[in-house]
Parts: structure tokens; C-alpha cells; sequence
């Protein structure tokens, strides 16, 4: 994968979302890679994972859970001087099966690949967007 550009991780990136495939995504990430959630924890503090393997477990558990990623496309794609370093604009479809409901969502997304693998994803999106269709309170609501 040394030869694949940013916008061909990205596309592989998509295609196995949408297909549930979590052991070929965390496969797109090389062994020590990290993501980072910037908003996802607690009152809104940042998540990490660190390596492919608790990657691997995190795709897992999303693949299995109630939210299921009708699509999403990738609506921006900026390349910045360094040439490993990614700026993404996301737009997200999903429905929770739980209750039905949908969203449509926004994100931006910091990526550095390198050699073809996702070496560090940094997410900026929202959580507060899955609350409001679970029903969940809001922090700080």
C-alpha cells in the first residue's frame, strides 16, 4: 500500500465502513497508529487509541453496535505542506436501529499517512449529535 495516496486510504477507509469490514480498517492503520477523539469522552475530554490492535477492538465494537453509517463522502480533502498531513471536511449519514432515528452530520478530520497507512486520526466531530438521536441528556445540559 507504500503507493496509495491520501485520497486512496481515504476511499479504502470508506468502502470498508460502509462494508462493517473492522478488521480491514484497523488494517489500514500501521501497527503504532493513534486516533484521537478531541470531544468523545467524558464532559466532552478527549479519547485515544493507541495501536492497531485496540483499534482493531474499537472498530469491533462500533461495527456491532446500533449505529449503522448509511454513507458518508468525503466533501473536502486538503493537503497541506507536509505532504503526510490530510485535512478532511466529512458529511455522515447514520440511523441508531434502537430508536430509528437519523442523523446527518458534519466533521473535520487530521490525518497523517504515511506509506500508504494511517499513522495518527485526529476527529473533531460533534458528539453531541448521537446524544440528541439517542436520547441521552447532554453534558452540562
Amino acid at each position: 500500500m507504500s503507493s496509495a495516496t491520501p485520497a486512496d486510504v481515504l476511499a479504502r477507509r470508506r468502502e470498508l465502513t460502509l462494508s462493517l469490514d473492522a478488521d480491514g480498517l484497523a488494517d489500514l492503520f500501521a501497527p503504532d497508529a493513534v486516533i484521537e477523539f478531541a470531544f468523545h469522552g467524558p464532559l466532552g475530554t478527549s479519547v485515544r487509541l493507541d495501536g492497531r490492535e485496540a483499534i482493531r477492538e474499537y472498530s469491533r465494537n462500533i461495527v456491532t453496535s446500533p449505529l449503522r453509517i448509511a454513507d458518508y463522502e468525503v466533501t473536502e480533502l486538503y493537503q497541506t505542506e507536509d505532504p503526510e498531513v490530510v485535512i478532511v471536511e466529512l458529511r455522515a449519514t447514520a440511523t441508531l436501529t434502537t430508536t430509528g432515528r437519523s442523523l446527518s452530520t458534519t466533521s473535520i478530520q487530521v490525518l497523517r499517512i504515511r506509506e500508504g497507512r494511517i499513522v495518527l486520526w485526529r476527529d473533531f466531530a460533534d458528539p453531541r449529535v448521537l446524544a440528541e438521536i439517542s436520547g441521552e441528556p447532554r453534558d452540562g445540559s
